[in-house]
């Protein structure tokens, strides 16, 4: 009996290192993963038809989820450019690809001005206007997004979080991009998700 239990201690052991190993041969994201995580978990908002949004409204889709501000000079443009990018480098697959446009300026970001901005990158990209206040800060808070006014002479700029959320086709949050990933690697990400969920 002693022998028996030394064996299945060893066959247990053996299938332990056998997952191991397979599970740290698969290949790691470019973006950092952040499966699991506990915020972020979903949001409802008007789109610029006035329409509430919500994750569940693009189940089968990877969502690029990304806070900016319209009248951003650099940091926001890029980012949507890179997303137009992604979206090209995904070839068919780029119809599966949303990208989901947050502003954090309400005060200024009306909901025409915002369809049109994003109209000029894709009009596919889906944009949502908090609408108030204490919604943002809510909306920020649930996905850990920092956002600040800033004043500049007689107006101001915005400071905010560059990352963009990505969740997967069941509407899971997977990865957080960092600003200065380059597109092709984005791209790899997203084929990545989109190939776990056919």
């Amino acid at each position: 009996m002693g022998r028996f239990f030394v064996t299945c201690r060893r066959i247990v052991w053996v299938v332990c290192a056998v997952v191991l190993t397979a599970c740290s041969d698969r290949p790691a994201f470019h973006a950092q993963e952040i499966t699991g995580a506990e915020f972020g978990r979903d949001f409802a908002l008007p789109d610029t038809e006035g329409k509430v949004r919500r994750l569940a409204d693009f189940r089968g889709e990877v969502v690029a989820l990304y806070f900016g501000f319209i009248q951003c000079p650099d940091v926001c443009p890029t980012a949507l450019a890179r997303a137009v990018e992604v979206k090209r480098l995904l070839g068919a697959q780029g119809e599966r690809f949303r990208v989901v446009f947050v502003t954090v300026d309400p005060e200024r970001d009306t909901p025409e001005v915002v369809r049109a901005y994003l109209n000029a990158f894709d009009p596919a990209f889906v944009g949502l206007i908090p609408p108030d206040a204490a919604t943002l800060e809510a909306t920020a808070k649930a996905f850990r997004v920092f956002y600040r006014k800033v004043p500049t002479g007689a107006s101001y700029t915005m400071d905010h979080t560059a990352t963009t959320f990505v969740y997967d086709p069941k509407g899971k949050l997977r990865l957080a991009v960092p600003h200065a990933l380059g597109a092709k690697e984005f791209a790899e990400d997203v084929a990545r998700l989109l190939a776990e969920a056919p």
